[in-house]
Formats: structure tokens, sequence, C-alpha cells
């Protein structure tokens, strides 16, 4: 991990994650070996795999423990750049720290590039199109080559923030603004509508965060009253689509 007195800059537990996911083939066992809950693991994986354009980690089945996760290829090719250029930064960051008006100017850079919202789901994709009306504009949002996202802005908005065909955006959206369906066929209002399987139910006294797996192992979380949970009948692994309307999605440029 990249740190100056203390302080991490580049995400190196993210990296100790996979190595460790790749190692033990389990992500109970990564999580304990970086020493971090169950939970944490399973949101800094899901975390990763929203935001990259191909799955890092994903589920295995079948095998002599009846299935697991493990890491993709492309998971072990950012392990391998991240720690080829470890070293670099390490260099980079004792150079600047002996002038600490650059290492302080280099910092606040640093912490620009490290988003934090309050919104649980976030992705990155590229702008594919646009359909523009009179105030406010359509842009679709190529995740990956099974997922596109829709979201509307003003055109003051769009002209603002400079948004072009093939630009890379950030688009995120509340846990509370998704909709869940059990019934994949019906027809629907929602803009957006991604089906896939119920992948884990986190219980609270009065509502249930859901997890919903997307093929390449996309997550979508919603926030859905206990009640309905149980009448909704969601289980691990039952289908179940995603519905958001274009309006509750917001776009970011980093």
């Amino acid at each position: 991990m990249l740190e100056k007195d203390g302080v991490s800059y580049l995400g190196g537990q993210r990296i100790d994650l996979l190595e460790a996911i790749d190692a033990h083939g389990s992500i109970t066992q990564a999580a304990k070996v970086i020493g971090v809950s169950y939970r944490t693991a399973w949101d800094t994986v899901d975390a990763m795999n929203n935001q990259s354009d191909q799955p890092l980690v994903e589920r295995a089945t079948g095998g002599r423990n009846g299935g697991g996760t493990r890491l993709t290829e492309h998971g072990r090719r950012v392990i391998r750049l991240f720690r080829a250029l470890e070293g670099e930064y390490r260099h980079a960051l004792a150079t600047l720290a002996d002038d600490r008006e650059d290492f302080d100017e280099f910092r606040r850079l640093l912490r620009k590039f490290s988003l934090t919202t309050s919104a649980r789901n976030q992705f990155v994709g590229r702008i594919v199109r646009f359909v523009t009306g009179p105030i406010y504009v359509e842009v679709h949002v190529r995740v990956d080559d099974q997922t596109e996202l829709i979201a509307v802005v003003t055109r003051h908005s769009m002209q603002s923030m400079a948004l072009t065909e093939g630009m890379e955006v950030y688009v995120m959206f509340k846990a509370g603004s998704v909709v869940l369906m059990t019934d994949t066929v019906r027809a629907i209002s929602f803009e957006n509508r991604l089906c896939g399987y119920v992948r884990h139910l986190h219980p609270g006294a009065v509502y249930t965060e859901v997890s919903v797996r997307l093929p390449n192992e996309k997550i979508i979380t919603s926030v859905v009253n206990n009640e309905l949970v149980e009448q909704m009948g969601l289980l691990p692994d039952a289908p179940v689509c995603a519905m958001f309307n274009a309006a509750n999605l917001i776009l970011a440029l980093v």
C-alpha cells in the first residue's frame, strides 16, 4: 500500500484483496487474510467489477468445494500492472516528500481522483448516443457489452459538462431509487430495466439491502422493506429485475 504519514493514497488494499482471492479461491479466506469483514470484501469486489469494463472477480461453480470466487485473467493483469507501477510511485512520492509544498499539491490532486459519494450504485462507462429534446437530453452510457444505462440531464448540464459521444463518465444512483420486480416479462414504465439474480440479502430492522447480480458480475443494490422481501420471495439466486428512472441517475466527470 502506498502511504505517507500513515495516509493511504493509491488503494493498495484492493490489490491485496485480489491477490488473496487468487491465492485462496475464497472471498471468506481472502477477507480474513487482509483483515476485513466478509461484507466489506464483497462490497469492494462489487465496486471494482462495477467500475471495470471487464470483471476482475467472478463466481466459480462446481469443483471439489462446490464453487467459490476466482480472479479473471483481466484481474490478474490489473495486479501485474499495479505491482509494476508501485515501485515507480514509491520513488515519486519519496521525491515529492523532500519538498513539502509540492507534496501537498500532489496530495490534493490525488484526493480529487478519489471519488467518494453516498450513492450505493456507481458505474463507469462511455457515452454511446444522445436523444435530444428541447429541454432535456437522454444520455445512453454503455457500461459493458451487455449493460447500457440511460440518464436524463438538462441541455444546460450537457453543455456545461461538454458531454460528447465516446466520453467516459461515472454513473451514480442511490439504492432507494431502485425498484425490484420478480416478474421479468411484465411491461414497465422505467427507462432502465436490468435483470439478473439475487446475490446477497442484508436484512436490517426495517429494510433489507438486496444485491442483484447482472451479467459480467456487475451488481445493483436496492433497499426493500422487510415485509416485501418476504412477500416477493426474494432469496439468493432467485431471478429478479432492477428498475429505475433515468431522472434518478447522476453523471460525473473525474
